[in-house]
């Protein structure tokens, strides 16, 4: 480099670094603007007084409570925001769509009321959005699937009704999908079952009626499905677990679910919760059920299961709590159940069960609840 390139390179770099400094200014204002106006929509109850107090500008917005800041290139921008758990009440302002660099908004655990406003969408790096346990309410937004790099997505315990938009199928990255304790209704859209990364789907006591869509049994990467306590019908796929091998729970109890209990389970070799009860299925438990040797709670009552206990479920080792009440079951049963030393919860009222349990019982040192009314067992059971 001549000479020349020196001169210049010194006559422009106090230009240059002056124009950063003013474009970190520039982009710092927008941020603080945007969580002023947040403030501003705060109107009934800051309790803790933590925006009150701190969100002033008497400090950087990098040390406000709940804001989190990152380095991008030679400036920094609010990355994260987290009010979670502050009593917070009012509505959520359109202006965090000015919050550019936004990766994660956490808003759960407070009494925010509304919508939730389009102008989220224009935060295309948002990974994490929490709103859970507030008052919000309309229809699940449509415009959450032009957020490219989503991966946890949680409405649960709101107020939310309509149905799923078809668009939530674009989140490619999206992991967790939890919409529970809403009033949300119509059908599970077929398209869910593109979100090739899901682990966690979660849209318990709504409002979803028709079949549970075949595509969600083929998202091989799923660990948990709860439908509970909705208005589902139809049937479960015989071979449930051929693609879900990482399935570790199961709550599909509380609806209108019918058929067998699918046979073909050995596949779920990491299944611990399978909820079934409240429904309306029938035939018998399956032996297959003895191969999940990883399952903790076994909760099929209140069906219309009929015939024996298989014997098989005595390889359950790791069981905590069997709920077979309100069905049809007849029998003895068999006495390997009776060397589950984990086994703290039994329960078998309003069933056809027979036997003398008063010898076994007492193999079950860590029971804490049984209930066996309304059988024709004999003998006298003596239970501390």
């Amino acid at each position: 480099m001549d000479k020349s390139c020196y001169i210049l390179a010194i006559i422009f770099l106090p230009i240059t670094c002056q124009i950063i400094s003013c474009l970190a200014r520039t982009n710092l204002t927008t941020d603080e603007s945007a969580l002023l106006d947040f403030k501003s929509h705060i109107i009934t109850s800051d309790p803790y007084h933590m925006l009150a107090r701190n969100w002033t500008n008497s400090s950087s917005l990098c040390r406000w409570s709940g804001v989190t800041c990152g380095v991008h290139h030679s400036h920094s921008r609010v990355i994260s925001l987290n009010l979670s758990h502050m009593g917070l009440s009012g509505t959520i302002s359109p202006q965090l769509g000015n919050l550019s660099f936004l990766v994660a908004l956490d808003l759960g655990f407070n009494h925010f009321t509304g919508t939730l406003p389009r102008e989220l969408s224009f935060l295309p790096r948002l990974k994490f959005i929490s709103v859970i346990f507030n008052n919000l309410v309309g229809e699940i937004p449509s415009w959450l699937g032009v957020l490219p790099r989503l991966e946890r997505l949680n409405l649960r315990h709101n107020s939310f009704t309509g149905s799923i938009p078809n668009t939530l199928s674009n989140l490619s990255n999206l992991q967790i999908l939890e919409f529970s304790y809403n009033s949300i209704d119509g059908e599970i859209p077929q398209e869910l079952g593109r979100l090739h990364n899901l682990q966690v789907l979660s849209i318990q006591r709504n409002l979803l009626t028709g079949a549970i869509p075949p595509p969600i049994f083929n998202i091989s990467t799923l660990k948990i499905i709860a439908f509970k306590s909705n208005e589902l019908s139809g049937t479960l796929p015989n071979d449930l677990c051929k693609n879900l091998p990482f399935l570790q729970e199961i709550y599909l109890g509380s609806n209108k679910l019918s058929g067998q209990i699918p046979s073909n389970l050995s596949q779920c070799s990491h299944l611990q919760i399978l909820s079934l009860s409240y429904n309306m299925f029938t035939g018998g438990i399956p032996p297959a059920i003895g191969e999940l040797t990883a399952l903790q709670y076994l909760l099929l009552g209140s069906n219309n299961l009929h015939g024996i206990v298989p014997q098989e479920i005595g390889n359950l080792e790791k069981l905590i709590g069997v709920g077979l009440e309100m069905n049809e079951m007849s029998g003895e049963l068999p006495t390997t159940i009776f060397n589950i030393s984990s086994l703290q919860r039994l329960v078998l009222r309003n069933n056809k069960l027979v036997g003398n349990l008063a010898a076994d019982i007492t193999n079950l040192t860590a029971l804490r609840i049984m209930d066996l009314s309304n059988n024709y067992f004999t003998g006298q059971v003596h239970f501390t």
